[in-house]
């Protein structure tokens, strides 16, 4: 491969937006393992939420894809190899990238942590109105309790 010609395929695989339009490769092999990356993908954004067991699983594979894909770069980069091998490492690249987007753009959500923490605000919320319908001592302003006493 000419150096014009790497330099453009490194130029298109770090360009900004070049995933638009792109697509998520239906196999890939990621780390020397063979995954079904378009059905992965499209099955974690097809749930609104996930878990946290689900996070972990996310995770690891972003990781995986983002190694692949700098080991993939640096093929073009740096390794001896025909223009048309490098057109299919860009290709794979950009849908590498668009893969990662899809997975970065996800909205995590532990529902029962979720629930928690709703129920413990609930609580302070209506503990926080019960001694001031009570009058018992309101330490924000200093006043003691006693409503209406002394006015």
């Amino acid at each position: 491969m000419q150096e014009y010609q790497r330099k453009q395929l490194l130029e298109r695989v770090d360009r900004e937006g070049a995933t638009v339009g792109a697509e998520i490769p239906e196999r890939i092999a990621v780390q020397g393992e063979e995954i079904d990356l378009h059905e992965f993908v499209f099955e974690i954004k097809r749930r609104e939420t996930y878990p946290a067991s689900e996070r972990e699983r996310v995770d690891r594979a972003k990781k995986n894809l983002r190694r692949e894909r700098l080991q993939r770069r640096q093929r073009i980069e740096e390794g001896d190899i025909s223009f048309e091998e490098g057109e299919r490492l860009a290709r794979s690249i950009v849908g590498l990238d668009r893969a990662l987007n899809a997975l970065e753009n996800l909205q995590p959500t532990d529902l029962e942590g979720e629930a928690m923490a709703q129920e413990t605000a609930d609580k302070k919320r209506w503990m926080s109105f019960l001694k001031q319908a009570l009058g018992h001592e309101d330490t924000s302003s200093g006043r003691l309790g006693g409503a209406g006493r002394g006015r």
